[in-house]
């Protein structure tokens, strides 16, 4: 028993020095760059830069098939620290978050009872959903299940809410709304425009209260700020002056469309 036991482990040492020994020659040489990028990056693997995770990425912007600014989730500081790695400038942007284009929610009548799956993409299939607005939301959450960072919640009025503090801005939300309610705006505005309707004023008035009529009142308040297109208001943040003239136009708003984000 006693030499058995002396054999096995002979055995075992053996075996042990042979795979450090192989080991060390088959070992797969990591690029050290690679290493560090992957450090750095958030390792959120959101996917939203087209990539499975942050390895791929970091592989990607390796090889400059993705640049810098595909990651919507790793923070400037991050970035500028990736930028140095990779011997290149990288300009410091503003963060983008994203908005909800719809106010209505229960406010909103359904124009019949859906009975079938409880996620907005299947509810859409259904002659564009049971709202009688047919570009407003569902209400079923989709987009709360689709935030890989968890900053979408439902509210009582059946609307997403977005947590700016926890929105990364990685866009998940705006492809996955089959009503394209969603879109991303700079964080440091936080007025933006609560409606999606492409109806006219008058049948948006009758199915909406909360609903954009297009009366222009915000055009004439901010000068190219705002503008109409499609029967609907938009901002257009790249040409804001001054930031009162938001708060102006959203006093002014007769439906009270033009909303501050929470």
């Amino acid at each position: 028993m006693f030499v058995a036991v002396i054999i096995l482990s002979l055995l075992g040492f053996i075996f042990g020095i042979s795979l450090a020994i192989v080991s060390k020659f088959l070992k797969i040489k990591v690029d050290e760059k690679l290493e560090r990028i992957c450090k750095i990056l958030p390792g959120a693997n959101c996917g939203a830069c087209g990539k499975a995770g942050c390895f791929g990425f970091a592989q990607a912007i390796l090889s400059r098939e993705l640049s810098l600014d595909c990651c919507k989730v790793a923070s400037n500081e991050a970035k500028v620290l990736i930028a140095d790695i990779l011997g290149i400038k990288f300009e410091k942007k503003v963060r983008l978050v994203a908005v909800v284009h719809c106010n209505g929610g229960c406010k909103v009548k359904d124009k019949f009872i859906y009975n079938g799956i409880e996620d907005c993409i299947y509810a859409n299939l259904e002659l564009g959903g049971q709202k009688e607005c047919f570009w407003g939301c569902l209400g079923f959450g989709t987009c709360v299940n689709a935030c890989p960072f968890g900053a979408i919640s439902m509210s009582a009025e059946k609307i997403p809410i977005i947590d700016t503090n926890k929105c990364t801005g990685c866009g998940k939300c705006v492809e996955i709304c089959p009503k394209k309610l969603f879109s991303l705006v700079p964080v440091n505005y936080d007025v933006y425009v609560a409606c999606n309707s492409f109806d006219v004023g008058k049948l948006t008035r009758k199915i909406c209260p909360v609903g954009c009529i297009a009366c222009g009142i915000c055009t004439k308040v901010t000068n190219s700020t705002f503008y109409i297109k499609d029967n609907l208001a938009y901002i257009d943040y790249d040409k804001i002056k001054d930031e009162k003239m938001l708060y102006e136009a959203m006093s002014k708003c007769p439906v009270k469309c033009i909303v501050k984000r929470p």
